[in-house]
C-alpha cells in the first residue's frame, strides 16, 4: 500500500502523521511511503531521517492513503486523487462541508477523534496522546505566567511557600497537569464530577475536592456527560469558593460534541487574588472560564486568564511521535495484506469511517 505525508498547512501547526521510526515500520511491513519535502522539519525531522528509514521524498497527493495530523483545506481535497483514504483528525462533527467535499470525489475518509473509547482502540487514541502533550504544556505556561514560583523555597531571605495549583477536570490533559505541577513542586487539589477518578488523583499526590452534596457526571465512555442546571448551579457555587484560594487554575472539562461547560464564572475570577492565572484548554470548544478568549490572553481585575489554541503543536516532537505511533496502529487495523480492508461490523472501522463509496456516513 502507498502511503502519503503532505506537509500541514494549517496556520502554527508544526506536527507531521507519521515520523522516521513509524515509517521504519510501516516499510518493514511492505508499504511504501512519500513524503512532501519538508513535512516533518518543523517538528525535528529532516528529510534524510525519512529517507534512511525508507521513504522517498516526493508527491504525498497520489498515494492510496493519505495521512494528515489536521483536516485538509478546499485546495487540498483537490489534490486527493478520487477513491483514495485519507486518515487524520478531520474534526468531522463540526466539517460537513468537508465531509459533502470528500464523499463527492468518493474519498474514504477515517476522522480519528471519533475513535471508541474500547481496549482494542487505545493505541490508536489520538485524543489521549495529544491531550498528554496538552495538560503538560498548560502547567508550563502557568508557571511562565504566574509572578510566584511554583515549589516552596527557603532562602536566605526566607521561606516562601509553594504556590497552589487547581486543575479542573481530570482526564488525560488534567491528570497530566496534575502530575506536571507536582514534578514542579506545587501544592496540587483537582475536581470531577466523575467521582471514579477520585482515586486516580491521588494517586498523582493531589487532593481530590468533593462536593458536600455530589453530583455524578459520568456520561458513555467514561467521558463527562452534560449536567442538569441545578447539578450545575451547585457546581459553580463550589467551584467559585475553590479557585479563590488557588494561585493558578488549569481548566480541562469537555463534552463530546457539545460547547464546553463553564465552570469558572465571572464573579469567581473576580473572587480570586490578583496574580492568579487561569490556563483554559477548552478554549477552542468556547472555553471554562467565562472570560475566556480563545488565543488571546485576556487580564481581569489582576487576573491572567490564557486560551491557549492548539498546544500539542508547540511541543511537535513527542507530540508527533505519539501521534504517529496512533496512527500506524490505526494503518495496521484497516489495512490487510497490503490494502485497505472495510469491515463495518467493526467498531473501530464503523466508528472512525465518514465517508465512503460517495456517502456521508457520520450520524
Amino acid at each position: 500500500m502507498k502511503i502519503g505525508i503532505p506537509q500541514e498547512t494549517a496556520p502554527g501547526e508544526r506536527r507531521v502523521a507519521l515520523v522516521p521510526e513509524a515509517v521504519g515500520r510501516l516499510v518493514k511491513g511492505g508499504h511504501q511511503v512519500t513524503l512532501e519535502a519538508g513535512a516533518g522539519v518543523a517538528a525535528g525531522f529532516p528529510d534524510a531521517a525519512y529517507a534512511a528509514a525508507g521513504a522517498t521524498v516526493g508527491d504525498p497527493w497520489g498515494a492510496d492513503v493519505v495521512c494528515k495530523v489536521q483536516k485538509p483545506s478546499a485546495a487540498e481535497v483537490g489534490k486527493l486523487r478520487e477513491g483514495v483514504a485519507l486518515v487524520g483528525v478531520l474534526q468531522a462533527a463540526t466539517s460537513a462541508d468537508l465531509l459533502r467535499q470528500l464523499a463527492q470525489r468518493r474519498i474514504t475518509a477515517f476522522s480519528l477523534e471519533l475513535l471508541p473509547r474500547i481496549t482494542r482502540a487505545q493505541p490508536m487514541d489520538v485524543l489521549s496522546s495529544q491531550a498528554t502533550v496538552a495538560g503538560y504544556k498548560a502547567v508550563l505556561l502557568a508557571a511562565a505566567t504566574t509572578p510566584r514560583f511554583f515549589p516552596m523555597l527557603v532562602t536566605a531571605a526566607g521561606t516562601l511557600p509553594p504556590a497552589r495549583v487547581l486543575v479542573l477536570g481530570a482526564g488525560v490533559a488534567g491528570l497530566q497537569a496534575i502530575a506536571t505541577a507536582r514534578r514542579l513542586g506545587a501544592v496540587v487539589s483537582a475536581f470531577d464530577v466523575r467521582a471514579a477518578v477520585k482515586e486516580q488523583i491521588e494517586s498523582l499526590g493531589a487532593k481530590f475536592l468533593a462536593m458536600d452534596q455530589p453530583v455524578e457526571g459520568e456520561g458513555s465512555g467514561g467521558y463527562a456527560k452534560e449536567l442538569s442546571q441545578d447539578q450545575h448551579q451547585r457546581e459553580l457555587a463550589f467551584l467559585a469558593h475553590s479557585v479563590k484560594d488557588a494561585d493558578v487554575v488549569v481548566t480541562t472539562a469537555a463534552i463530546p460534541g457539545k460547547r464546553a461547560p463553564v465552570l469558572v464564572t465571572r464573579a469567581a475570577v473576580e473572587g480570586m487574588r490578583p496574580g492568579s492565572v487561569i490556563v483554559d484548554l477548552a478554549a477552542e470548544s468556547g472555553g471554562n472560564c467565562e472570560l475566556t478568549q480563545a488565543g488571546t490572553p485576556v487580564v481581569h481585575q489582576g487576573v491572567t486568564i490564557l486560551g491557549p489554541v492548539n498546544l500539542p503543536a508547540t511541543v511537535p516532537q513527542h507530540a508527533s511521535q505519539m501521534y504517529a505511533r496512533n496512527v500506524a496502529s490505526f494503518l495496521g487495523h484497516v489495512a490487510k495484506d497490503g490494502v485497505l480492508q472495510l469491515d463495518f461490523a467493526d467498531e473501530i472501522t464503523k466508528g472512525t469511517c465518514v465517508t465512503h463509496d460517495g456517502r456521508v456516513l457520520l450520524r
